[in-house]
């Protein structure tokens, strides 16, 4: 497009400045070349407002949208779990496993020789303290809490596949 053509456009749509817009006025007016043009592109610009766009059927504009739905459900969902708890409870396991093997290093009788004898009375560890009554019942109290949310979970799937 030559600069004519660009000016008179600019002058159709009314985005050119006032100065421009008296020069290429003056110019509609006085030139021969100009008017003819701008006359063209007047009555091509009127033509082009006149035209009705069409669109497509509802059917079609429905099976598009239900195309884009199903292909954003198909897409797999981020997971919304930080990787900093990842990495913590990593670090956790990590720092656990590593304390129980130096525990067992350090008790190790290295002195031995190739012979190692394992002393008869083992003892285990007295799990009573650990099961008291505030234990048991915190223990039991959260038990029935994730048992109830499972169970919710699974009638609501159940319910939302009758709808279905």
């Amino acid at each position: 497009m030559n600069s004519v053509e660009e000016k008179l456009w600019s002058y159709i749509d009314g985005t050119c400045t006032d100065a421009e817009k008296l020069h290429i006025s003056q110019l509609i007016e006085t030139n021969e070349v100009y008017r003819s043009m701008y006359q063209d592109m007047l009555a091509f610009n009127q033509e082009m407002q006149q035209i009705e766009l069409e669109e497509p059927s509802m059917p079609f504009t429905y099976n598009v949208m239900e195309a884009i739905r199903q292909e954003e459900a198909l897409k797999p969902l981020k997971a919304s779990i930080d990787s900093r708890i990842i990495k913590g409870i990593t670090a956790f396991f990590i720092l656990t496993i590593s304390v129980v093997l130096i525990y067992a290093m350090s008790s190790v009788n290295w002195s031995a020789g190739g012979h190692m004898a394992l002393p008869i009375n083992i003892k285990l560890p007295s799990f009573k303290s650990y099961l008291s009554g505030q234990a048991m019942q915190s223990f039991l109290f959260f038990d029935v809490i994730l048992a109830l949310y499972l169970l919710d979970g699974y009638f609501r799937k159940q319910r939302n596949a009758k709808n279905v």
